[in-house]
């Protein structure tokens, strides 16, 4: 975590890219001390945002381009996991990535999605706002400007 700090603006990006794919990583506290280290909140938002969009896409080729026995066997999604998915995929579709931010399950989310072949351009636009509006909350939050609890 410190060699990340250490890296500024590109530490948030990679570290947030690591928690946005397959990688369990906190980018919350990454965005957290870069907006406590005296850095531009607004900027370290963007920063942060890109990075676990482009890991949720990641996971999200990954599933597009896999074989699903190769996904399973290397315990990456599970069977079960996309047996009761897939219903809720072929009626909600793409508008399911608005949840791929969601801490356990986003990643499942993003490759089912992508095993799916549920179009990529709205599973983009979907999983960039979800994942956008939860890092504005969370520094309005740390900010002070909104209290969540």
């Amino acid at each position: 975590m410190d060699f990340l700090a250490s890296l500024g603006y590109l530490g948030l990006f990679i570290g947030s890219f690591l928690a946005g794919s397959i990688v369990p990583f906190s980018s919350e506290i990454l965005l957290l001390g870069g907006i406590t280290g005296n850095s531009n909140p607004w900027l370290c938002t963007l920063i942060v945002s890109l990075g676990n969009i482009a890991g949720g896409m990641t996971c999200y080729w990954l599933g597009h381009l896999g074989k699903l026995d190769w996904l399973v066997r290397h315990k990456i999604v599970t069977q079960e996991k996309i047996d009761r998915f897939r219903p809720k995929a072929d009626k909600y579709g793409a508008i399911f990535a608005l949840l791929a931010w969601v801490p356990y399950v986003g990643e499942a989310i993003s490759i089912c999605l992508g095993i799916l072949r549920i179009k990529a351009l709205p599973v983009l636009i979907y999983m960039s706002i979800g994942k956008t509006l939860r890092y504005i909350i969370f520094v309005f939050s740390a900010l002070g400007i909104i209290r969540l609890f």
